[in-house]
């Protein structure tokens, strides 16, 4: 079993930066693969980015592209979002998952069997 820790997260005003981490338990770490998710008041959870095993691969929601950037390290067992320009609509609490199945739907909540607290993060504008 994977225990997930996020922090990082705070006020921030529009056009600022965060980075957030995820600080995974266990010596597993590099055989999951990671994401971001957040969610809103009032809205449903919504996929950030995601992120493999080895960092060979990352996705992204298209509200993020451009801006937010996923990445990992195996011997720290964290992982990452640089999330740069932040907008207001950004405003969320964010939560990372992760998932050490063979096949995975990035951006499905249901790829990921564990999740963290999630960190809020608050962008004024």
């Amino acid at each position: 079993q994977v225990q997930l820790v996020e922090s990082g997260g705070g006020l921030v005003q529009a056009g600022g930066s965060l980075r957030l981490s995820c600080v995974a338990s266990g010596r597993t770490f590099s055989s999951y693969a990671m994401g971001w998710f957040r969610q809103a008041p009032g809205k449903e959870r919504e996929f950030v980015a995601h992120i493999g095993r080895s960092s060979s691969s990352t996705y992204y929601a298209d509200s993020v592209k451009g801006r937010f950037t996923i990445s990992r390290d195996n011997a720290k067992n964290t992982v990452y979002l640089q999330m740069n320009s932040l907008k207001p609509e950004d405003t969320a609490v964010y939560s990372c998952a992760a998932t050490n199945s063979v096949f995975v739907i990035h951006a499905s909540e249901r790829s990921y069997q564990y999740w963290g607290q999630g960190t809020q993060v608050t962008v004024s504008s």
